[in-house]
Formats: structure tokens, sequence, C-alpha cells
């Protein structure tokens, strides 16, 4: 049985003797091969992750060392239903997401219809009246989307939280994917698993696809703040994967609102930017003056459409939770439909009876920051001190306009390999979601995160959480194991 009573995804609510039927195999598979080789894989897994430098920085730790994010042999699996169902769900939200930043940077219609309360888009911190009126090449403006997701039984998947700025670990997703394949083949040869390697051929296809000019052949570079950022392995992967330049600010210039970018061979004039830098530093003509990190001019060129930049500036409005708790709200006057996946309720500590049902329930309920990410600046009632709920109900009580609450979901397990064998921990899921001029897709996998202390809620990799291979099947019947369709994957 899963953790707490949760719903296990293999081994539903019957514990380990009688997986659900679909994952017979992998429950097969988990029996028949010794905790000792699964631990000697996994650590196998773990030391090839070190030597390519697959690691990230813990901001606010004391030694600051670089740790590899911990990896779980054990896959996720998402049967082809399941995920054809998520995969309409997640399109429908992303083009609502879309079309809401289009919406507020331009004709601002949710506004006047009183959808949303003005002030809570035009006054909020992550709003950019600079790039009011611009309309992005294509009219795209949230090109890679993480949107998280948690599941709570067989069919019941809930949006956590939308990432639309830069949303990060799709090189997890990958060299998770390299390990299993290297380390478990035995499971591709039972189960077709869609393959997930064609990811940077996805994102290097929506790159072109919103190209400004009429360049057949358009420069497409990802800029990153340099090696100092926690995400750089990610940045430079992505860049080497998709064959196109790394660059730092420094190698970008700005002439007559055209990007060229420094080569040993000249200047080369830069059509398309994966931009990894927030909007704050991206540049100092537009945004925070003292940033070093910038390329000055950068906005006025794409104002004047002469470059895409993904994701574009301005996102951030669309990540910030308490707009989030409108999304049910947004899908409908966009797409005219009910959001096919729904929001976990959300209590806007902002309005009065809303903060008097929080402050009366803090020790059952989650309570986050508006603006909040990696797990900081969050309370998860029902395992906080005493103390820090009292910390938490005086700085609603001084800013409930920055917080937001929701109730303590019981977020599925998977079984995790832990000192002591196998048990169920739980999990939560980020998929990529790409919008282009060429549509929309869902890559068919995504991280799948692990709390790995037990009981625990948080999966951050920030507070000690991991990460699993996640499998999406091509088809239901392949679920059982069926050895006669397996599927070639490339490396």
């Amino acid at each position: 049985m899963g953790s707490n009573g949760a719903f296990d995804e293999i081994w539903g609510h019957g514990g380990p003797d009688s997986p659900r039927a679909e994952f017979a195999a992998l429950s097969k598979w988990v029996a028949n091969t010794p905790a000792s080789e699964l631990q000697r894989r996994q650590q196998a897994a773990e030391t090839a992750f070190r030597q390519l430098g697959i690691t990230f920085a813990v901001y606010g730790d004391s030694d600051a060392a670089e740790r590899i994010i911990p990896f779980d042999i054990v896959p996720r699996i998402f049967l082809a239903s399941e995920w054809a169902r998520l995969s309409e769900g997640l399109i429908q939200r992303v083009e609502a997401i879309n079309a809401f930043l289009e919406d507020i940077y331009c004709d601002r219609r949710i506004l006047k219809e009183g959808i949303i309360p003005p002030e809570l888009i035009l006054m909020n911190e992550q709003f950019r009246p600079e790039v009011a009126g611009i309309r992005p090449p294509h009219g795209v403006w949230a090109h890679i989307c993480g949107i998280d997701l948690v599941r709570t039984g067989p069919d019941e998947f809930y949006v956590l939280e939308d990432n639309a700025r830069t949303p990060s670990g799709v090189s997890y997703m990958l060299e998770n994917r390299e390990a299993m394949l290297r380390l478990c083949p035995e499971l591709f040869r039972d189960f077709r698993v869609a393959a997930v390697d064609s990811y940077p051929d996805m994102l290097l296809e929506t790159m072109r696809s919103v190209s400004p000019g009429s360049n057949t052949d358009p420069v497409c570079v990802v800029l990153t703040p340099g090696h100092f950022n926690s995400a750089y392995y990610e940045h430079s992967f992505l860049a080497d994967a998709m064959g196109v330049e790394l660059v730092e600010p420094a190698d970008l210039v700005v002439d007559d609102d055209i990007v060229w970018v420094q080569t040993i061979a000249g200047r080369v004039r830069v059509d398309v930017i994966y931009r990894r830098i927030d909007d704050d530093y991206l540049d100092p003509l537009a945004f925070r003056p003292d940033s070093l990190l910038g390329v000055p001019g950068l906005i006025a060129a794409y104002r004047a459409g002469n470059v895409a930049i993904l994701n574009a500036p301005g996102n951030g409005i669309a990540d910030d939770k308490a707009i989030y708790s409108y999304m049910p709200e947004i899908v409908r006057f966009y797409s005219g439909g009910e959001a096919r996946l729904p929001n976990v309720e959300t209590f806007r500590c902002r309005e009065p009876g809303a903060l008097k049902y929080v402050l009366d329930h803090l020790p059952e309920l989650v309570v986050k920051l508006v603006d909040g990410s990696g797990g900081y600046g969050m309370l998860v009632g029902p395992t906080a001190s005493r103390t820090q709920i009292e910390e938490f109900r005086a700085a609603l009580i001084a800013e409930p306009h920055r917080y937001i609450a929701q109730p303590t979901l019981a977020l599925s397990t998977v079984p995790t390999l832990v000192e002591a064998g196998l048990a169920p921990r739980h999990v939560d899921f980020r998929p990529f979601v790409l919008s282009g001029g060429n549509g929309i897709r869902v890559a068919p996998g995504g991280l799948t995160r692990v709390a790995l202390r037990e009981g625990s809620l948080v999966v951050n990799s920030s507070q000690g959480g991991g990460t699993k291979d996640s499998f999406v099947l091509m088809d239901d019947g392949a679920a059982s194991g069926s050895q006669s369709q397996s599927q070639s994957q490339g490396g």
C-alpha cells in the first residue's frame, strides 16, 4: 500500500503482492532482480551522471557544493490511454496560457470583462509593462512550458503549477533515459516505450518555426548566464544536442535593432534566442539597469520584430500562483470549454474569507508564496513544527496578498529503491510542452521527481528529492510485458 494510504501507481492499494494488472510485468521484474543488483545499477547511473557533470547547485547551502540529483532505478510508467488524456489537457492549458499572455499585454479583454481583478495583473511584480503592445513572432509567448502535475488516484491528475518562464529539468529526462537503456535494456524488450531522444530536434524545430524573418535557415542560439548558473549543464547539453551556439551575454551585440553574435568568422545575425536568463537581467536598458548579465538593446530588437525570444519576456505573470488560481476561468474564457486538467483547490489569501479559513486551518494546509519556486517560501502544515506554523501565521497576517494555500493532497507513490529495499515514495511530474509556428506538441515523457524521505511530499531537488525515468507506453497492451513488439531506441 502507498505511503499514508496513498494510491501507488504500480501496486495500487494492494501492495507488492497484488500489483495493478497492467503493471504485473514491472512488478515481476522488480521481484526477480536482486536488491543488490538494483543497487549496483543505480550506483552505476549516479557515477555516470557525476562523470558527465550533471549537477545542480544548492543556493544558500553553506558549503555551496554542486551535487548530483539522486536517481532511482525503478521507472514510472504511463499507459498509452492515460498519456492521450494527459496530452489533450496539457495542449488545452498551454493554448490558454498563450492566449492569456497575448491578451493581457495587448487588448486586456479578460480584465475588461471582469474575469480577473485588474490589480492582480497590473500591480503584479511579474507583469512587464515594458513589453506591452509587443506581439512576438507568430504570436507565440510560451514556447516551452513545464506543467507540474500530481496524481491522487487511477484517473485523478491535477495541475500543481505552471512554468512558462524558463522551465528546467529536460536534461534529466534525457539522461535518465540514457541510463535506463544502458543499465536495464530488458525493460525496453518487455515494454514498448516511446522514445524521448527526439526532444532536442523538437526544440530546434520549434525555435526555427518562430523565426521572425524570411530567412529559411535561421540562426538560433542558447543564451546562458554562464557556467556559475545552477542549470548550466542543461544549457550546454541542449545547445550541443541541437547543434547550435551556446552564447553568453557578452557574445551578443545589438546594432540598429538587430542582434549579432561574434564568431571567429566575424559577426553573424541572430534570428532566435532560447534564453535561460530571467527577465530582470535580460536587458539593462529595459529592465534592471544594474544587470551585468543582460544584452543592451535586446528588447528594442525584439520590439522591432527582428528577433524571437524563447520564452517571451513577460511570461512570469502566467507562473504566478495567484494567477494559477484563476486558470479554470482562464481556460474557459479562451477555449469556451472546461479545463480537462483541473487545478488543485486554491485559497487566495488576499481575499478576507479565504484568509480567515487558512488561518483557522494552517496545520492541515500547504501555503505558498505566489511568486515562489524550488520548494522555498512554503509551509507544509501537516509536517511543520508549531514554530514554523506561527511564523507563517504572522507572515500571512502581515502580507496576505503574497500567499495562496491548498489542501494537502495524498500524492501518488511509486516503488523506490531505498536502503531498506523497495518502498513507496511520493512523486510529481513535469511534462514539457512545446509551442511554435508548427503547433503544440507534448514530449512523450517528462521529469518525475520523487521525495526520497519517507512520508515527505516535497520533491524539489533543492530540498533533497530525486528523479526517475518516465516511460510512456505506445499501447496499453504492451504494459503486461509483451515481448514481440519492442521499439528500437536511439541514443
